[in-house]
């Protein structure tokens, strides 16, 4: 009797390790610069060039859920390079995508960076461009690209995450002065962006995190930034530093799945 006993023990231990084995979360982390980490200013030698930080939202996830992470996400992706460079690590086996891609689709960065010169002043135009090219041209790319994922990893759950708004309606940059009313518009084309992705993401019934409200008080120039305003080196401008990953993106990505 002691013996059976003895033989239930570890057959039921062997079923429970095997269990947690199991349940590992194999995840992905697609996109760009946002899905990256660049903005927080310490970055993994891996060789890469891409830009990747411990202090992004795929490292602090998987290192909080215990996931194996297969940082695909590179500096300065567009939709093309996810569909051409990206998606290797997907697989069937995949449990868990996520991915930030669509705002060097836009030439978002060089938007705000024309709207911060003081010569030649074209912000307004633009600006236009930029909304232009979301809604007549971006989301076909999107669908590409989700078409993508859900055809090389089947049985992932999908998480879109967006872009934040930028400005809060102030000037505190004597140096590049994008004035309040630049910053409105700004801040409506990143809106914009945020439908856009949004409404793409669910048409293929992918979970969407807008990050715009837990963002609000922490814009450029707010007194708590998770945002940073022109920076040096350049590349580090207007993109989430180490706290906008932490408690912007990171919290909202945990408590969703």
């Amino acid at each position: 009797m002691a013996a059976a006993c003895a033989v239930a023990v570890v057959s039921l231990l062997a079923l429970t390790s095997g269990a947690a084995q199991a349940q590992t979360i194999e995840y992905v982390a697609l996109g760009d610069s946002y899905a990256s980490g660049v903005g927080t200013r310490s970055y993994i030698d891996d060789g890469s060039g891409c830009s990747r930080s411990e202090s992004a939202y795929p490292s602090l996830f998987a290192d909080a859920a215990g996931a194996d992470l297969e940082f695909a996400a590179c500096s300065g992706a567009k939709t093309g390079d996810v569909l051409s460079k990206q998606l290797g690590s997907l697989s069937a086996s995949t449990d868990l995508v996520t991915i930030t891609v669509g705002g060097n689709d836009t030439g978002w960065a060089g938007v705000v960076q024309q709207c911060a010169y003081p010569y030649p002043w074209t912000c307004d135009e633009e600006i236009d461009d930029a909304e232009a090219f979301i809604r007549d041209q971006l989301p076909a790319k999107l669908h590409a690209v989700y078409d993508a994922i859900e055809s090389a990893a089947p049985n992932a759950q999908v998480v879109v995450l967006g872009y934040p708004r930028l400005f809060n309606g102030e000037e505190c940059n004597a140096i590049t002065r994008i004035s309040p009313g630049e910053q409105s518009q700004l801040n409506a084309a990143a809106d914009l962006l945020a439908t856009t992705t949004g409404q793409v993401a669910a048409s293929h019934g992918f979970d969407y995190i807008d990050v715009r409200d837990a963002f609000d008080g922490h814009a450029v120039c707010d007194d708590t930034e998770w945002l940073n305003g022109i920076s040096y080196p350049i590349g580090e401008s207007y993109h989430p530093n180490a706290a906008g990953q932490r408690d912007g993106y990171y919290p909202l990505l945990d408590a969703l799945v």
